[in-house]
């Protein structure tokens, strides 16, 4: 195995039910479509030795840990990826493995109040591949967090991301 893929780690950003499953409750259209690259891109990161970090939203039910701006969406019913539901599983297909390392956040970058940053320094990793959704929010938080931090080498594997729509992931101008 080269060394440099065990200073190497694959983020796998939201790819749960609340947000890839048709009708989901915060559905992101495009991220169907990326299932199958994503799926692809854990396999290659598992075959060359890679870390593999799950980063998932995981809510209190009545959303006291949630944005304000989407609070309204959380009620004494519940809410959208709330810690214990199914819509905060991941999707078909994607499986947390022995040696992998699940991150909860509660706000767009997976650095953002969370260990993330002091796990990856004591696991080696200087490294990043980037993968999920969604691409003008979540991902570019992340991404965005990792150059401030400093890591030599951040990678987003464009085909294993999406957003709403191609023109957004593509963060094209509407004309």
């Amino acid at each position: 195995m080269a060394e440099k893929w065990k200073k190497t780690a694959l983020l796998v950003i939201d790819m749960q039910k609340d947000f890839v499953l048709p009708g989901a409750p915060l559905l992101v259209d495009g991220a169907a479509a990326i299932l199958p690259n994503v799926i692809k891109a854990v396999e290659v990161a598992r075959e060359r030795g890679m870390l593999v970090v799950w980063i998932v939203r995981e809510h209190d039910a009545l959303g006291r840990d949630v944005e304000l701006f989407r609070r309204h969406l959380y009620s004494e019913k519940g809410g959208p990826t709330v810690k214990g539901h199914e819509g905060a599983e991941l999707v078909e297909g994607l499986e947390i493995h022995k040696g992998d390392y699940k991150l909860i956040k509660t706000r767009m970058s997976g650095f953002f109040a969370t260990n993330l940053h002091s796990f990856l320094l004591t696991s080696g990793i200087d490294s990043l591949v980037v993968v999920g959704i969604q691409t003008p929010n979540c991902i570019r938080q992340t991404v965005f967090d990792a150059v401030a931090l400093d890591y030599p080498s951040v990678s987003v594997i464009v085909d294993a991301t999406a957003a709403k729509t191609p023109e957004v992931h593509d963060g094209e101008k509407k004309k």
